[in-house]
């Protein structure tokens, strides 16, 4: 009985940090996306203080906008750019790098790009917007 009170205490214990996980995981593919975006969508810019924000509505750790900037900066430019980030973190943007270019395949990069104007309203803009 008292194994069971403490299988449930762990899983409480546990629950939040794997809520923190998901949400770091979600961030990551918004920011991923919308720097993608900029790169290939013609007219389109991203505001680096608005992906702060974003970070910080969603709860994330300060300082975390620019380890998932640097970690993309890393893995898209193979080591050239950035700084390698802790394990869990570059895995995150393996599976969003995976899950965007998948979708580019998918929709069509005009399509997609179409797209991330909903998708990702309030963290891309126009240039010059």
């Amino acid at each position: 009985m008292r194994y069971g009170f403490l299988m449930a205490g762990l899983l409480l214990i546990a629950a939040p940090a794997k809520a923190e996980d998901h949400l770091r995981s979600t961030y990551v593919t918004l920011v991923l996306q919308a720097f993608a975006t900029k790169v290939e969508c013609p007219g389109t810019d991203v505001v680096y203080q608005d992906l702060v924000q974003k970070a910080a509505q969603m709860k994330l750790p300060d300082g975390t906008t620019e380890k998932v900037r640097k970690a993309i900066a890393w893995m898209h430019t193979g080591g050239k750019m950035g700084e390698k980030q802790d394990d869990d973190l570059m895995a995150e943007v393996a599976v969003a790098t995976q899950a965007t270019d998948l979708n580019q395949r998918r929709l069509g990069m005009p399509n997609w790009c179409e797209a991330q104007k909903t998708n990702l309203a309030g963290l891309i803009r126009a240039k010059g917007g």
